[in-house]
């Protein structure tokens, strides 16, 4: 027999391509390809890309340059770019990049076996469709390997908002949901394999509207047929819109058990005037209304959210109100960042804001959010909270898992083993963490 050929996959960005990356990585086993942690053993090497940080092609074509010398040494080595800067750039990368066998882009890789039997045999070979057939039907069923606790799902994809700073239309292309039987499918075989935690994906998860047996379900509806599958004790999903944060979804947060008090639900900007401008199609107040319904029908619900800072036209007041809705809030948890330019949206074409004045309000924000996540951090102390163990610590007998509001918990002492779930009560916290003792 042959040896196995090595593939090494590299990630960026987010969740979403952690489970891309993990379904390309099953497909091209098929034409025996086993994963390495190290690009010189490679005989294949993906670029999982993302498109949403700023600079991110130069990124990666600083990325691909790195592997030239690799590249000389090994002739037969094949290099892919996968993802949304593959979708974005598409043959730039082949022009700018000679040595770049394959580009495929995030609709399409459940075409890389033959696109990787066409590299093999020197041809080069570009995939950026959007394609009719469903590409999480054309994959091969997952291996049946034991894996870790914790799991991440796609269930939709793309987005129809068209939010002005945003790439995400134009790189996933228009809102799909998977049929809600093929989700369950799929929830079944990772429980079987040793999950316990799922984590729902979408661009815009709470949008989702899968077809059903008796019509289309809803978020929360899918969210209750996966709570019946056992052995599946939590269930989580990211990254929602306000504008599709439905009244039975809301309910479920304060009614299904699996579902974990942990809300990722991104408001951008606190003033009206520029969430106009970003095309949000909500306001500060409305948000603010909706995150009270959401903490009456879950009290304990831990809030995360996204900002940015220094969008164009934003002035120290509109500045100001952000401040004022954070304040309001309250988050756990939360992202910033200083606006940059996504060539082909709406808001390219706008001028910036003056970089020092941007500098200045996000170090302003980041400061505040730091304050409120450590409060909200503190607060646990003294609590008793689910810890799923995830890996063991760096220290002997120690064990490190998630609560059920996303916290990372280090146990002492601790003979759980990964993927059990025990009650745990929480003695200290600290910068990034919460230290707990077995109950």
């Amino acid at each position: 027999m042959s040896a196995p050929k090595k593939l090494f996959i590299k990630t960026y960005g987010c969740q979403m391509n952690v489970y891309d990356s993990e379904r390309m990585a099953e497909a091209l086993g098929g034409q025996g390809y086993v994963e390495t942690k190290i690009a010189d053993d490679a005989d294949m090497i993906l670029l999982n890309t993302c498109h949403i940080r700023e600079k991110a092609a130069e990124k990666v074509y600083s990325e691909l340059g790195r592997f030239k010398g690799l590249k000389a040494a090994k002739p037969d080595l094949k290099i892919g770019v996968a993802g949304c800067v593959a979708q974005a750039e598409g043959e730039e990368i082949m022009r700018r990049q000679p040595m770049v066998d394959l580009v495929v882009g995030p609709q399409s890789y459940h075409r890389l076996p033959e696109m990787e039997a066409r590299a093999h045999n020197g041809a080069k070979v570009i995939d950026t469709d959007f394609p009719e057939e469903d590409k999480f039907e054309k994959l091969k069923n997952r291996p049946k390997a034991k894996r870790g606790p914790t799991a991440f799902l796609t269930v939709q994809e793309g987005c129809d908002k068209f939010c002005a700073f945003c790439v995400v239309p134009y790189t996933r292309g228009a809102e799909v949901s998977r049929p809600a039987d093929r989700i369950l499918r799929e929830a079944q075989d990772l429980v079987e394999r040793g999950v316990r935690e799922i984590t729902l994906l979408g661009q815009n998860v709470n949008a989702y509207h899968g077809a059903g047996p008796n019509g289309d379900l809803t978020l929360a509806q899918l969210i209750w047929e996966l709570d019946k599958i056992d052995g599946l004790e939590r269930i989580r999903f990211t990254t929602s819109h306000p504008n599709d944060m439905q009244d039975d979804l809301i309910e479920a947060h304060g009614t299904c058990a699996k579902l974990m008090p942990y809300l990722h639900l991104p408001v951008q900007a606190g003033s009206d005037k520029i969430l106009k401008r970003m095309n949000r199609s909500h306001t500060a107040e409305s948000y603010i209304r909706l995150i009270e319904r959401i903490r009456a029908a879950r009290p304990d619900i831990l809030i995360s959210g996204d900002f940015i800072v220094g969008f164009p036209e934003e002035t120290e007041e509109d500045f100001q109100a952000t401040l004022d809705l954070v304040e309001e809030v309250k988050y756990g948890t939360a992202y910033s960042f200083k606006y940059s330019t996504r060539p082909g949206t709406p808001a390219a074409e706008r001028p910036l804001v003056d970089p020092a004045a941007a500098d200045d309000r996000l170090q302003r924000l980041q400061a505040l959010l730091t304050r409120q996540q450590r409060e909200v951090q503190d607060s646990m102390v003294g609590r008793e909270v689910g810890v799923l163990f995830e890996k063991a610590g760096r220290f002997e007998g120690q064990m490190v898992g998630k609560s059920d509001y996303l916290h990372a918990v280090h146990v002492s002492d601790c003979d759980r083993p990964v993927g059990d779930l025990a009650r745990v009560r929480i003695v200290s916290s600290g910068a990034n963490s919460l230290a707990g003792e077995l109950i």
